[in-house]
């Protein structure tokens, strides 16, 4: 199945920023765990309470909507995983420290700077296109699922 032409454009343009062979694989350590991170991190801050229920609502689960919601726009198929992978991390977010999920933050950061800085040679892809942040981890998924890169000819 081809690609949507936008999303196969913000594939090319982030694939421009990992050719080295150990950045790339920096990434594929380093993608889940910022994800985890942030699933979690923006989990700690509450927004409201649906009125008769014990359910919080917090920033997690907005942006985990928006972010679902434009990975459906893009490819269904690839924003089913996408929403998959996401909602594992809250699960492991309720029950990992805080301490634990800052020091994630840091390792998973740290590895995906030093990826670019000493590896790639160049600034990370989100620094020029901000939509790459969301773009890493749908085009690592999109490799794994053998959906990128596309194959000329491939239907």
């Amino acid at each position: 199945m081809a690609l949507n032409p936008a999303l196969a454009g913000l594939f090319r343009d982030y694939e421009r920023s990992h050719r080295h062979p150990v950045n790339v694989r920096l990434h594929q350590v380093a993608i889940p765990l910022i994800v985890f991170h942030i699933v979690a991190m923006l989990d700690w801050v509450g927004l409201f309470r649906i009125p008769g229920t014990a359910l919080h609502v917090t920033l997690a689960h907005v942006a985990y909507v928006a972010v679902i919601g434009w990975y459906l726009s893009l490819d269904a198929g690839l924003a089913v995983w996408m929403a998959g992978l996401f909602a594992v991390c809250f699960p492991i977010g309720w029950v990992a420290p805080r301490v634990a999920v800052v020091c994630v933050a840091v390792v998973a950061w740290t590895l995906q700077l030093a990826g670019h800085s000493v590896w790639e040679g160049q600034r990370p892809a989100f620094l020029h296109n901000l939509l790459h942040a969301l773009v890493g981890p749908l085009f690592f998924v999109a490799k794994a699922l053998g959906r990128w890169p596309e194959r000329v000819g491939a239907r």
